[in-house]
């Protein structure tokens, strides 16, 4: 891609499995990490006591990241240094995304590739994509019956 490497930061239902927000860009900053938690708060009503997991990344441990949990009532979690199982499913939505769409095909520039990340993620994965984890549903059809 002519315009380098993107980042995606999401944000997963960990009892539906579904994307409830997201955000991608050009590079993995504390911004782009409180806007997928702004996204996913779009879709939540009642943040307090939400328990947000996170890896350690410096993204995740930043002021403004630690900020914005706190004003919206919700509980940081990460699991310590070199621990990635707590992480177990957003890195496995991460390796789908990667073996169904992004490694499939090259992306001219920034704007493609988000478009596609955008399919991938509403029209695909979360509506469509079953998964044994839940039943064989889609994390849409998990996230209605909840």
């Amino acid at each position: 891609m002519k315009d380098g490497w993107t980042y995606l930061a999401s944000v997963m239902d960990l009892h539906s499995w579904k994307i409830i927000g997201y955000a991608y860009d050009t590079s993995m900053t504390a911004e782009l990490a409180v806007k997928s938690i702004e996204n996913a708060c779009l879709n939540v009503k009642m943040t307090k006591d939400i328990i947000l997991h996170s890896d350690m990344g410096s993204q995740y441990i930043s002021q403004k990241f630690e900020d914005y949990l706190d004003n919206k009532h919700m509980i940081h979690s990460f699991s310590r240094k070199g621990n990635p199982y707590d992480n177990a499913c957003i890195e496995s939505f991460h390796s789908l995304l990667k073996k169904e769409e992004i490694n499939r095909r090259k992306y001219y520039d920034f704007n493609t590739a988000k478009k596609v990340v955008f399919e991938y993620i509403e029209s695909w994965y979360n509506r469509k994509r079953i998964h044994s984890a839940i039943n064989y549903m889609t994390p849409q059809e998990a996230h209605e019956v909840a």
